[in-house]
């Protein structure tokens, strides 16, 4: 008897959770509409995809990249400027007394930046776009740096003091800069936590993911997904993101200032070797990124407008130039003056584009795959499979192949749970410009941990992910659209305090210099 209840019950939870999926799948695939007609628009409408290349480009990417050359113009191009100046300000080891160390801060906005479209969002533009994609990937970069500098010193000029922190970040200024609006600014922290609401199961579905990647690649056989690996390895992922998520942002903090640096060496240190191993394709690689950045092959479609679309969305998306996505971060640093972090935050979008996404394409370039015999086989894999099928390309034999894929599959798992910890510190900042209870906030926290709970149990009932992930896409295009907006109504404060920066050698700040007064700021 108690036989048949159990099994019963077997039974009803696996009726009740093939029913969520449907129910799940089926409003993703209603707001895929919505999804798609933001980031498409107005590619969408005839008269204007009739354009030659204009007509290729989402509004979207023109707004990213119009405002990216338009700060870069205003600010004297701080882009030639970022990198001295950033390892200066990364170097200080000046006593914190609030909040984080400009280091610190900074791995934390890496520990977001960096993340699994660092390798897949790469390999789906080169197989789309073809190497010329690159080429518009470094030159959204290079302009997003700029925007990057502007989010980051709106975020240190209107932060926060809360106990022994500082908070802020995109909802924080856009509350101030419309005579401190509560209604604004507890609409923007939830399309923030909405975001990341709907990022979190994809990318606990990416975790989980490739510690199954590695025991398969350890044991020579593929995992099935409802394995024992699996359940243990997400129980196990539960319990520390739990221990993460309650531990508040200084702990998380302390976690990625460990993380950050390991997973990023290791990533670039691998795919240096393999690059200087192939020493021989690299003036190759540069002549196939610029000549096909404007004469792309057909193969790839043939299309100019395909190649800048392609490159320039990847290159934003990845380094979340504009997006206001990675602001929080810039907020919880200690500093002298605002530009300081704007500076910081500016060097993460050449850490993430120009270095770890390069090397990626470094990889699949230098393969070629397209022009062999396995051409139409490598196209026809996902993401990641087209990636590590480039290395294995370009490794001398199959045991480094052994070696190296385990290592490029621990990256890979900790690029999405570096991401994952960052959506969650950043969404409890935002939660805490709604209401500081702690009664509120860790219902923000418990929702997040259930998020993720759900995207490891969609892994292990085998089911696929995509289309939660490009609902990620869509809270991401209408933060494009608030956030975008925003720096330009701060932006004569971003210029004011530049100008204080530049005339009194990085001086201590005082916001009356730009004709506010902050909490933060008016000492």
């Amino acid at each position: 008897m108690k036989g048949q209840k159990w099994c019963y019950f077997i039974y009803k939870r696996g009726y009740v959770l093939e029913k969520l999926f449907e129910y799940v799948k089926l409003i993703c695939l209603k707001l895929q509409y919505i999804n798609d007609f933001f980031w498409e628009f107005p590619t969408n409408i005839e008269a204007y995809s009739s354009l030659p290349i204009l007509g290729k480009l989402p509004f979207s990417i023109i707004l990213l990249i119009y405002s990216g050359i338009y700060f870069s113009v205003a600010l004297n191009f701080i882009q030639f400027k970022t990198i001295n100046k950033a390892i200066t300000i990364l170097k200080e080891r000046a006593p914190i007394k609030q909040g984080l160390s400009p280091l610190s801060s900074f791995l934390l906005s890496t520990a977001m930046r960096v993340g699994p479209g660092n390798i897949v969002g790469v390999s789906g533009a080169v197989s789309t776009g073809g190497p010329g994609a690159l080429f518009w990937m470094w030159f959204s970069a290079f302009f997003g740096m700029a925007t990057s500098f502007v989010e980051a010193t709106l975020s240190q000029i209107f932060k926060i003091k809360k106990d022994d922190q500082y908070l802020g970040g995109f909802s924080y200024y856009g509350k101030s800069l419309f005579k401190n609006s509560a209604v604004i600014g507890i609409f923007l922290s939830c399309m923030y936590i909405l975001y990341a609401y709907l990022v979190l199961p994809s990318q606990a579905f990416n975790t989980i993911s490739s510690i199954g990647e590695i025991s398969s690649i350890v044991q020579g056989a593929q995992i099935e997904s409802n394995s024992t690996i699996y359940k243990i390895s997400s129980i196990l992922l539960i319990i520390v993101l739990t221990i993460f998520t309650f531990g508040g942002i200084k702990f998380i903090a302390k976690q990625t200032n460990r993380l950050v640096p390991f997973m990023a060496i290791t990533y670039i240190l691998t795919v240096t070797i393999i690059i200087y191993l192939n020493f021989e394709r690299i003036p190759w690689f540069f002549y196939s990124v610029f000549t096909e950045a404007f004469k792309p092959e057909a193969i790839f479609g043939g299309s100019f407008g395909i190649v800048i679309s392609n490159g320039i969305k990847r290159g934003l998306m990845s380094n979340e130039a504009g997006q206001g996505t990675v602001t929080m971060a810039a907020a919880t640093a200690e500093t002298k003056h605002p530009c300081d972090q704007g500076y910081v935050q500016a060097f993460g979008v050449f850490i993430d584009t120009i270095i770890i996404c390069s090397l990626t394409g470094f990889i699949l370039v230098m393969a070629r795959i397209w022009q062999t015999d396995m051409a139409s086989q490598w196209f026809s894999l996902g993401k990641l499979s087209r990636f590590t099928a480039s290395v294995n390309e370009l490794l001398p034999n199959t045991s480094i192949h052994f070696i190296v894929n385990i290592i490029i599959s621990i990256c890979f798992g900790l690029f999405a749970f570096t991401t994952l910890i960052g959506l969650i510190s950043f969404a409890e900042i935002c939660a805490n410009l709604i209401s500081k209870k702690l009664f509120f906030i860790n219902s923000i926290r418990i929702i997040s941990i259930l998020l993720i709970a759900f995207g490891l149990i969609c892994n292990l009932a085998g089911l696929d992910l995509s289309t939660l992930w490009n609902l990620g896409d869509l809270a991401n295009i209408l933060l494009i659209y608030t956030n975008i907006p925003l720096l330009y109504v701060g932006f004569k404060y971003v210029k004011k305090a530049k100008k204080h920066y530049d005339e009194n050698n990085q001086k201590c700040f005082n916001s009356k210099v730009i004709g506010i007064e902050t909490s933060t700021w008016n000492e």
